[in-house]
């Protein structure tokens, strides 16, 4: 019987064990995470409020409850942890899905001020990631900046902007709660270097801003005239047409008084974070054009924007794993449909899928044949694979290395845990923030 590690329980990860399974009745999945929580960043990623996205866990969990597939939490691949030259003693292939684990960095003067983060950092906070840091994002904040035009941007935005009483009933920690309840952010400005024509989040997405209460939506006019696409948006792939579409819409609006305002700005290029007293106080931008290829140039010209809070959101980053090939211009292993690649050879019995496999890019249902690419390899070299002896019993091997596995019944505890706690709270499920807390519940696996 082949015995597959599947190195991340996000979508990929989950979507590559469903895969092994049903492609081949004689196949054993562990699916090991780092994190004793599965699910990967549809727990940790995507924003608490968007429960019919969130919903997806159960149908991961489907695949986790497969009786041929195991989640094995706790379980750190790499330094720290199990070596993966270990992994492939214990297994007759690891596949990694791992997705991408860094932000990208604007690459500025005043990025690492006091109050200037990655989106990434600001999305695990509310979302409860237990490596997260409360680093007071929003204290003395009146104005925020989000830089870029993607779907996360449009999340922190939207977060930033809701109430108490609109995120009470989701899963956020407590803390964060009480955090963003309090905020006294009322300006939030997202902002794009290229037009509303080239904006990168969905319309979905996009038009859900128009329905903040106590919120204005304003586009200025004539920043967006500089997009050829925007004065005539009939030549548009239908998405981008769309997302014009809703932008007009808020252009022509007459300017509203609620006491909070998102102003979605374009052709601006973020050049410096400027100090004020030790913390970020604004962002110089220069004006850009485009430049006739589907790019743009700088003018010359620059506008400072007020900002206690800047949240950058330029985008995800492979990094490299220990023992396995890492391709710095792409953020990726190597690979050949999924099978690793040293120097040009493909490398047996070491496999990757998910954005470490293709990069950043896709939505989460992107993930599904490219897991089913990366499961069909394994499977066609499976007989060559399964020569190798492999421990009986991958759990004790795991012990041996001084790790402790969640298992399922761990997480079905965490599970619980998080319900009463949400009980507690005159909530619904409400998330336990840390690592302690998190092993606390997986340990105390009474029914």
């Amino acid at each position: 019987m082949l015995r597959v590690a599947v190195v991340g329980s996000g979508p990929s990860g989950c979507y590559t064990a469903q895969s092994l399974v049903q492609l081949d009745s004689g196949v054993r999945v562990d699916v090991l995470d780092r994190l004793p929580c599965p699910y990967g960043l549809v727990r940790y990623g995507v924003a608490p409020d968007h429960e019919k996205i969130k919903s997806l866990q159960n149908n991961l969990r489907t695949i986790l409850e497969h009786d041929r597939v195991r989640f094995v939490g706790g379980v750190q691949a790499g330094p720290g942890g199990v070596p993966t030259a270990r992994l492939r003693q214990i297994y007759h292939a690891v596949v990694y899905c791992v997705g991408a684990a860094t932000d990208r960095r604007l690459g500025i003067p005043g990025e690492n001020l006091p109050g200037s983060w990655s989106a990434t950092r600001f999305v695990a906070w509310y979302s409860a990631h237990p490596d997260a840091v409360d680093g007071g994002f929003l204290r003395d904040a009146r104005s925020a900046v989000v830089i870029g035009v993607g779907n996360v941007a449009v999340d922190v935005t939207r977060m930033l902007a809701r109430g108490l009483a609109e995120l009470s009933p989701t899963d956020m920690p407590q803390a964060a709660l009480t955090a963003l309840a309090a905020s006294r952010v009322t300006e939030i400005h997202m902002v794009g270097r290229r037009g509303p024509s080239q904006a990168r989040f969905t319309t979905k997405e996009l038009r859900e801003l128009g329905t903040l209460p106590e919120t204005d939506v304003t586009v200025d006019p004539a920043e967006a005239a500089s997009d050829p696409g925007y004065i005539d948006p009939s030549a548009l792939p239908a998405p981008q047409r769309r997302n014009v579409e809703a932008l007009r819409g808020w252009a022509e609006a007459p300017r509203g008084d609620a006491p909070r305002r998102i102003r979605l700005r374009f052709f601006l290029r973020p050049v410096e974070l400027l100090a004020d007293g030790g913390h970020v106080g604004a962002v110089r931008f220069e004006r850009t054009a485009p430049d006739g290829r589907g790019g743009v140039t700088g003018t010359g010209r620059y506008e400072d924007i007020e900002a206690q809070l800047v949240l950058r959101s330029v985008g995800y980053r492979g990094v490299p794993l220990e023992g396995l090939p890492f391709d710095t211009t792409t953020g990726t292993v190597p690979n050949l449909a999924g099978r690793v690649v040293r120097e040009g050879v493909v490398t047996p019995g070491e496999y990757v899928a998910g954005w470490i496999k293709r990069g950043p890019t896709g939505v989460i249902g992107t993930n599904r044949p490219c897991a089913k690419e990366t499961a069909t390899s394994v499977l066609e070299d499976a007989p060559s694979l399964v020569l190798k002896d492999v421990p009986a019993d991958s759990l004790t091997a795991l012990r041996m290395e001084g790790i402790e596995p969640v298992e399922w019944t761990g997480w079905q505890s965490i599970e619980r845990a998080e319900a009463e706690l949400g009980a507690s709270l005159g909530r619904g499920v409400v998330k336990l923030p840390d690592w302690q807390s998190l092993m606390k519940a997986a340990h105390d696996s009474a029914p």
